[in-house]
This record gives C-alpha cells, structure tokens and sequence, in this order.
C-alpha cells in the first residue's frame, strides 16, 4: 500500500495519473477484472435455476454410468443403504419427474430458513417502523466521547445487523457526518462504519435473521450424512457474540493506525458539493422518553424469560434431561427474537406517537413482508436447488470423494478450515448474498468436513468468517452501490478502486485476526461456538 511505486493505490485526486481521476496500478486492474467477470454471472435467481437444470442434467449422466462411492457411515445407520454404496440418483427419467412435480411446493414450504426468517422479520418490522432502531443507534453514536467515536462506529455497525439494512441506510451516511463534523475525514468514517456493517456482519451480540437462516441450510446439508441431525439458530451465538468484540477493536485499529492516516487531511474542495456544515439530528427529549420506556421493556421481558429457563425444572428446559441444551427454549428461539424486537418497538412507538392504533402495528409488520418480495423468490428456487441435491446423492458422493481427497494428501487438521475460510471468502467475491452462497457450497463442504470428523456448527462458524470479511472488496455486495453513492459526496469523481483499496485492509486485518481468533477459541482453548454445539462430528 506504498504510494511510492507505481502499483500503489492512491487515495487522493491529485495522486492519480489516471485522466479521469481513476486511482490505477496493477492491483486496481485486477480488482477491476474481477468486478468484470463478476458482473458476468446472471441473478443469483438466474443462477439457482441454471444450478437446477444442472443438477438434472449431471445425476442423469452419473447415472446412466451408474457412480457411486462407499458409504462411510457405520452399518446399519440411518439412511445408509443395504449394499453399503451411495448411488447416484437420476432424476432425467419419470421417477425423476414424479418426484420434481409431485414435491415442488413442499421443497419451497418446508424450506426452514423461510419461516424462520419471515416470522424474526415481523418483529423487528415494528421495532424499525416505530422509530426504535434509529433513535438507538443515535442516541449510541452520537452521545460517545470524541475519543471513542470510532470503536463507537464500529461497534454500532456490528449490532446493526439484527435490523438488516438499517446500518447501510443509516448508519454509514450518518458516520461520514461525524467525522466530517470533528474535522477528521469522512471517508474514515464511512469506512469505519461499512467494516462494522458488513465486515463484521456475522458477529453480533444478539441473534438476527441471519442465525436461522444459515443453521437451516447448514442442518439439511448436515442430514445428508446423518438424517437426525439438528442445527440450531444459536449454533454460533457464543463465538459470534466474544468476535463483536474483537472485530470493534480490529476495525477501530485499522481505521485510526491505517486508513485515516492514509486518507490524509481531508480537502473540502474534493466534495461533490458544498457540503457546509453538515448537522445530524439529535435524540430528542419524547425519543429519549421512548428509548428508557422500551429499555425498561427489554428488561422485564428479560427477567420473565430467565424465569423460565434458568431455575431447575423451568418450563423452557429440556424436559427429558432438564438442561438448556435441546431446550423448547433454543429450538423456539425464532420466536423470542420476535417478542424482544417487537414488545419495545410498540412501547417506544405508543411513546412517541408512531404506533397509535393497531393498524399502525400491522402496516409495520406488513411493510417488513413487502420488502422480502426478492427474497421469497430466491428461496423458492434455492430451495428446488437443495432437494434436487438431496435427491440425487451429488452431495454426498461429492462429500466422499472431497473427503477422501482431504485424507490422501493428509489435510484433514485444523488447517483445512483456513482453506475452507478463504475459499469461502474468494467465492463470496462473485456471489455476494451469504443465503445464496451458502446454499450453493453447504450441501458439498458440510458432508465434506463432517465426513472428516468437524461438526457441522463449527464448519458454518468458519463459512460465516469467510463470507464477512470479502463483503467490504466486492462490488458484487448489494449495497456496494449506495456505499459508493455515499462516498462520491465528500470525493468527486470517486473510483470503485478507491473505495475497494481503502477498505482492504480490513478485510486483510479481519481474516488473519478473526481466523487466528477462530483457531484459538475452537482448537487452543476447545470452546463451543455456540450453545450446545459440537467441535467434532462422530458418526
């Protein structure tokens, strides 16, 4: 990141040769060659579809040529089949199509990360509509000391990801403000904030909509090597919950020691516009009555729910061994992320006066289902993708092989997960959204490692870190554009390789940090990563 060679990667107008003020350098190029191919690949809808059609395509062929490999689980397990073989299973022949027309609405309902996902999603719809996750942000950010304004920033980007976009929409443009307002420069903040958002988007200190929805993937590509088995959406909560932590001081490091020192002085001149003197609106006095009635909520909803799960025989344990663990109360978790986002949303709403009547409630939650529009349409398709997977056999005569491959050449340690981790972060560079990424690549890496002894809990904690840290460098993240947008306001003329060459040292920073951190949690002090979750996978 030297400016003084000729591959550097300028951060200021005057420091490019380019003509159109376009930072340049070997790196650029090829960062530009990725944007390119990326942008060759079709919808990530088009793309299940075309992932469908090839699934039929190839278990017709494996098929005819009758593939199979050896079944590695024990005899007389679940599912495993009487000669001892996994075959693959055509569907290019009428059984095939029975079962793809006879089950094709089933596949979309059943589908756990759609329910699951939907019904989180109503709850915080009332608490984003009431106002409530705003005036918290706000009142978080902007009543900080100067000194601790960026792990401020950082931190309150990480939390953000339990009310999806609300850290792109509002966060990120509010945090450039800051910083321009303390004379320090905007950009700083901007990407102070966009690490928080997206490059610590897996770590939280709550579970969000994201939980369930990959623990749903993760747990069918699980049961194609072990049918009974169950993931959780806390699965990761305990590993994710310590690394908010570590990615607020990775973030704030690497934006007061690297980026802003690199940014240099800001020039108000490089803004788009006059931008004056930019003001943010405060918390204000009926907003802060609203904040301490639903903290007052939180806490009594608090200590209700611990009183039915932590004294012994509580109604929410375990009923056969009268632990937490396979509890009603982490397999009904779903729901309480609902009751928690929606009870202090209509309390703050009833307070200040943006949730006065029922209906008003209603349209928030209905507003929250309207915007899931795109959504819905990519689960009904992705999860097509995984039952014809399933089906077939691809995935875990793939797995064997995979696994087979891994012990020949001996890598089946701990240090497979840093190859899966990066592999997980390349591909994330071309396919953006974690759902569909994860849906693609679970059904082969979870049987895969699994097969070679890693428990499925621990193999979707390291997917999340691989899918977190190349969201900040990828033009192929959905809010790549406006986080440009933004940026281009305080630089005129701004390049995606600017915005792409300030934000990669974190990305550099959070992968070495968050997987030596992964390895020491999982591995040196052999911790969980969530409640109940297993390290290794015995069959």
């Amino acid at each position: 990141m030297s400016s003084n060679n000729g591959d550097s990667l300028p951060m200021s107008s005057d420091a490019s040769s380019d003509p159109n003020n376009q930072p340049s350098g070997w790196f650029v190029r090829f960062l530009n060659v990725v944007e390119r191919l990326g942008n060759l690949l079709p919808h990530p809808i088009t793309l299940f579809v075309i992932f469908c059609a090839a699934v039929i395509v190839i278990s017709g062929i494996a098929g005819y040529f009758e593939l199979s490999v050896v079944d590695p689980r024990p005899e007389g397990a679940s599912g495993r089949s009487s000669d001892g073989m996994i075959h693959v299973v055509s569907l290019m022949n009428a059984e095939g199509l029975r079962m793809i027309v006879s089950n094709l609405v089933t596949n979309f309902t059943g589908f756990t990360p759609l329910g699951t996902v939907l019904v989180a999603l109503l709850g915080v719809g009332i608490a984003d509509r009431s106002g409530l996750l705003s005036a918290a942000m706000r009142s978080l950010v902007m009543g900080t000391s100067k000194r601790l304004v960026t792990l401020t920033i950082v931190f309150a980007g990480i939390v953000s990801n339990t009310a999806a976009e609300l850290g792109y929409v509002v966060l990120i443009p509010m945090a450039a403000m800051i910083f321009h307002s303390l004379g320090r420069h905007p950009l700083a903040g901007l990407a102070a904030a966009f690490a928080g958002v997206s490059g610590g988007y897996s770590a939280n200190l709550l579970l969000g909509t994201v939980d369930p929805l990959l623990s749903g993937i993760t747990e069918a590509a699980a049961q194609m090597i072990d049918p009974d088995y169950t993931v959780g959406p806390e699965a990761n909560w305990y590993f994710m919950f310590v690394s908010t932590f570590l990615i607020t001081f990775l973030g704030a490091f690497v934006t007061e020691k690297i980026v802003e020192p690199k940014l240099g002085k800001y020039d108000p001149s490089e803004a788009a516009s006059d931008l004056g003197e930019q003001k943010m609106d405060g918390v204000s006095a009926i907003e802060k009555q609203g904040l301490k009635a639903a903290g007052l909520a939180v806490l009594v909803m608090s200590v209700l729910l611990a009183l039915t799960v932590v004294p012994e025989g509580a109604p929410l344990r375990n009923p056969e061994t009268g632990l937490v663990s396979g509890s009603p109360f982490l397999k009904g978790i779903v729901a309480f992320i609902f009751i928690c986002f929606a009870i202090p949303g209509l309390v703050y709403g009833r307070i200040v006066g943006t949730m006065k009547r029922d209906v008003d409630v209603i349209n928030a939650m209905s507003h929250s289902m309207s915007s899931m529009g795109m959504y819905i349409v990519l689960v009904f398709f992705a999860s097509q993708f995984v039952a014809f997977f399933t089906w077939t056999n691809l995935g875990s005569v793939l797995a064997v092989a995979g696994a087979d491959a891994l012990n020949a050449i001996g890598l089946t340690g701990p240090l497979v997960f840093v190859v899966f981790i990066a592999m997980c972060g390349f591909i994330n560079l071309m396919l953006g959204s974690a759902s569909a990424q994860w849906a693609v690549t679970a059904p082969v890496f979870v049987p895969m490692l699994m097969l070679v002894g890693y428990a499925p809990e621990t193999i979707q904690a390291a997917y999340r870190i691989g899918d977190s840290v190349t969201n900040l460098i990828t033009p192929m993240m959905s809010y790549f554009g406006l986080i440009l947008a933004v940026a281009s306001q305080y630089k005129k003329n701004l390049g995606i390789g600017t915005l792409i060459a300030t934000m990669l040292p974190y990305t550099i920073v959070f992968f070495i940090g968050w997987t030596s951190f992964f390895f020491i949690w999982v591995f040196g002090f052999g911790l969980p990563v969530g409640p109940g979750s297993a390290t290794y996978y015995t069959p």
